[in-house]
């Protein structure tokens, strides 16, 4: 029986690609997945997006739209407790590690339901809507990556919000000319070129800027083969910079939500005293235009989309007072150090501990009846609170 016809001309190439290099290349284990990542917990991410969590968010439909190996699907269920999960991938490889990964962690029994599924994202019209769409790393290897976004943007709830990964120019650089490099080299994509990667970069100078970052920056992320494929070797890749990326999104007439990962594009990293004054008196896009042209090291965006425009709830301290509260389910290490939610030691007071103490005894008491309004804007302004509808 003939197969159909590809909706994507990079789909062969690419599954092949990860058959032979399942990617991500965590190891399984058995148990839950170490640490919390709140970019995959849809109640951290309402209340990052929104300022609270809506109501009606118990049970979220989920995609995680090219899973891969099942990290992020591994994570999604643990951080989502009663949500129905679909994992898709087009690599039939990636998908049985995925699967594999899952039933070791117990991942389908914090959920509703779990399906891992070989399929493309943009052959799910059957599959909406979903209220949280996770695609992380995948988008930037379509040949035609404004057709995936905007099937994203069709399997969206009115209400949904969409998490991406793509690459961002300046920080691939080195990146980019390596590949090319391998490229002329008649290299491949399979062991091959795997081979010879790594011997161009024993072989070139050690003072070689390519050499360098390599070493410096990416070493340690590509011990994994699947890794170093992934960065060096693949044969389908759009890197962007902030004013193509803004465009890319208005071709699915989707509205940006926020960076997943905000304090990069914060200039107080990079500048102090009359400069960040200068910075901070910009319109937020110059300002994360600013970032980007200081910091030539970003190699990514993160950031969330919406189906709607968003404005975040702003609370007067009465109205904090009067709000209830959820502890951040994405805190580990207890009882010290606590990590936060990218896994940092938190530094916190007295009265902050009490405060996540209290809430995790008493879920349904109003927040002003368990500290004072500068305690609680405090973990709440650094999301160890979240606020509830």
């Amino acid at each position: 029986m003939a197969h159909p016809k590809p909706s994507d001309a990079a789909t062969p190439v690419v599954s092949a690609f990860y058959d032979r290099f399942p990617f991500p290349g965590d190891p399984l284990q058995d148990g839950p997945p170490p640490g919390y990542n709140w970019r995959w917990c849809h109640r951290s991410v309402l209340a990052a997006v929104h300022g609270r969590i809506p109501s009606g968010m118990e049970r979220p439909r989920i995609l995680d739209a090219g899973c891969g190996t099942g990290v992020s699907t591994d994570y999604l269920c643990h951080l989502n407790p009663g949500a129905d999960v679909l994992g898709v991938d087009i690599s039939d490889g990636a998908l049985a590690v995925a699967q594999e990964r899952c039933q070791r962690s117990g991942a389908a029994q914090q959920v509703t339901s779990l399906r891992q599924e070989q399929r493309s994202l943009l052959d799910l019209a059957d599959e909406g809507p979903f209220d949280y769409i996770n695609s992380v790393g995948v988008l930037h290897h379509l040949d035609q990556p404004e057709a995936g976004l905007r099937a994203l943007s069709g399997l969206l709830a009115p209400h949904g919000l969409l998490h991406l990964f793509l690459y961002a120019d300046a920080g691939r650089w080195e990146i980019h000319r390596t590949q090319k490099a391998l490229t002329l080299l008649q290299a491949g994509t399979g062991a091959e070129g795997l081979r010879l990667g790594r011997d161009l970069f024993d072989t070139l100078p050690e003072t070689n800027r390519l050499a360098r970052h390599h070493r410096e920056r990416w070493a340690v992320d590509c011990a994994a083969d699947a890794n170093f494929a992934d960065m060096y070797l693949h044969p389908q890749e759009t890197s962007y910079n902030l004013e193509r990326l803004f465009q890319y999104i208005a071709t699915a007439g989707l509205h940006f939500a926020g960076f997943s990962n905000p304090e990069v594009w914060d200039p107080a990293r990079l500048l102090n005293g009359e400069l960040l004054e200068r910075a901070q008196a910009l319109p937020l896009p110059q300002q994360w235009e600013l970032v980007e042209q200081l910091d030539p090291d970003i190699s990514h965006f993160e950031f969330f989309l919406s189906a709607q425009p968003i404005e975040p709830a702003v609370l007067s301290d009465e109205a904090l007072l009067q709000s209830y509260g959820l502890r951040q389910p994405c805190l580990w290490g207890e009882p010290d150090p606590i990590l936060g939610t990218d896994m940092e030691p938190l530094q916190l007071s007295n009265e902050e501990r009490e405060l996540l103490q209290r809430l995790q005894e008493q879920p349904d008491a109003p927040l002003g009846t368990l500290a004072e309004p500068s305690v609680i804007r405090r973990l709440v302004d650094r999301r160890l609170v979240l606020l509830k509808a």
